[in-house]
């Protein structure tokens, strides 16, 4: 078939009327105009992707709920991923490595960023409140090495000075699903939780995790994934986590914890 046209093509053929009125609307182009509408401001987040899809990057459901329920805080979001090459890239049809691709851990992240990202290497503390890392297999692969490596595992040099940063300046930090092994490595001492430490049939399949984390030195606390139990806040170094995919379970659950995680990081900015 064809190829599609450009967008600024298909907003002309809609008619210059219509193509002036977003231009109006947008003035920074087309990555402006799909960005959140400017509000009052509230605490300023940044979010850390690892990629787009579960297997190979960041989890995107996760994502999702990470920004809806930031959006629905009032905070003010900028994402970031580390400029790097991905571990591999999995063909998620099939749950099998693609031999001959290679991705870009930025690149497939502004997939999920509608175009509006930054490098990881331009984070700093000064300019937010507080940082969320959601989950997916990404974290375990392009911002560290622990799916390969365990507890012996490096994380990247961005992502912990991220981690060590926000710490210091007392800034709150939340991750969800597989993410918590990060702040396990990189903070010593820190409590988390990615759910259950045991399998219990299936309902929480990657249980092994939590050795691992205790392992690395921090604190492991059983948490549900439902609405009732769904974070755990570490108020000492101010690390909030949720198990979330960690859990066989139904979606609106994880949702669910995944907003009691930013609720709990938004109220620990004091915004």
């Amino acid at each position: 078939p064809p190829p599609l046209p450009a967008p600024s093509a298909m907003l002309t053929s809609r008619g210059p009327a219509l193509c002036t009125a977003l231009r109006r609307a947008a003035p920074g182009g087309l990555a402006a105009f799909h960005s959140s509408a400017r509000r009052c401001r509230g605490a300023r987040v940044a979010v850390v992707l690892s990629g787009c899809g579960v297997y190979d990057g960041t989890e995107i459901h996760e994502a999702s709920a990470v920004l809806v329920h930031l959006s629905r805080g009032g905070a003010e979001v900028q994402m970031y991923a580390p400029d790097v090459p991905q571990m591999h890239v999995i063909d998620h049809s099939k749950g099998q490595p693609a031999e001959a691709e290679s991705r870009n851990v930025l690149v497939e992240s502004a997939r999920i960023a509608r175009g509006k990202i930054a490098s990881l290497a331009k984070l700093t503390t000064a300019d937010h409140d507080a940082v969320i890392f959601p989950g997916g297999f990404g974290a375990a692969k392009n911002l560290s090495t622990f799916a390969v490596d365990g507890k012996d595992c490096k994380v990247n040099r961005e992502v912990e000075r991220v981690l060590k940063d926000f710490h210091k300046a007392g800034k709150p930090i939340g991750l969800c699903c597989i993410s918590p092994v990060l702040a396990a490595k990189v903070l010593s001492g820190a409590e988390v939780t990615v759910g259950h430490e045991e399998e219990e049939g299936g309902k929480w399949p990657y249980a092994g995790t939590a050795g691992a984390i205790k392992e690395l030195g921090a604190k492991h606390c059983v948490k549900e994934v439902t609405i009732s139990f769904p974070a755990h806040v570490d108020t000492k170094n101010k690390v909030v986590t949720t198990p979330a995919f960690m859990c066989e379970t139904a979606l609106h659950h994880i949702f669910d914890g995944i907003g009691a995680m930013v609720k709990n990081v938004l109220k620990l900015t004091g915004k």
